[in-house]
Parts: C-alpha cells; sequence; structure tokens
C-alpha cells in the first residue's frame, strides 16, 4: 500500500532522505508531500522516534555534566 507523507524543510534539515529496504531504495526530497510505500513511512518513523530519543540522551548527559 502507498501513503502520502511530507517530510519537513527546515533550515539545519535541507538535505533530501535516502532510504533503503531490502534493496528498493528510495530518495525522498524534503517539503514536498510524496507517495511511498507504506513500509517506507514506517522506516521514517522510526527513524524519527531514535533521532527524539537521542536527543534527549544527549540533553539530559549535557544537563549531568553542568550539574558536576
Amino acid at each position: 500500500a502507498k501513503v502520502k507523507i511530507k517530510l519537513p524543510l527546515t533550515r539545519s534539515e535541507k538535505d533530501d532522505v535516502y532510504v533503503c529496504v531490502n534493496g528498493d531504495s528510495f530518495q525522498i526530497k524534503r517539503g514536498e508531500t510524496v507517495e511511498v510505500p507504506d513500509y517506507v513511512a514506517e522506516v521514517l518513523q522510526h527513524r524519527e522516534e531514535m533521532l527524539a530519543e537521542a536527543m534527549e540522551f544527549e540533553a539530559q548527559a549535557s544537563a549531568k555534566a553542568n550539574q558536576k
């Protein structure tokens, strides 16, 4: 199944996003609505979740370092 997605275009995130799943490659342009297979949308969702977790971890580590 195909789904429509739109990756945000921000000051810090301007580059296209490359995704490869089981040998199928996709280059997704930021700031435009595109149609991709549902499994590609799922990979991108997990990517965003992992980036958010990494940012939270970094913030906590930085706060602990500043307390010392």
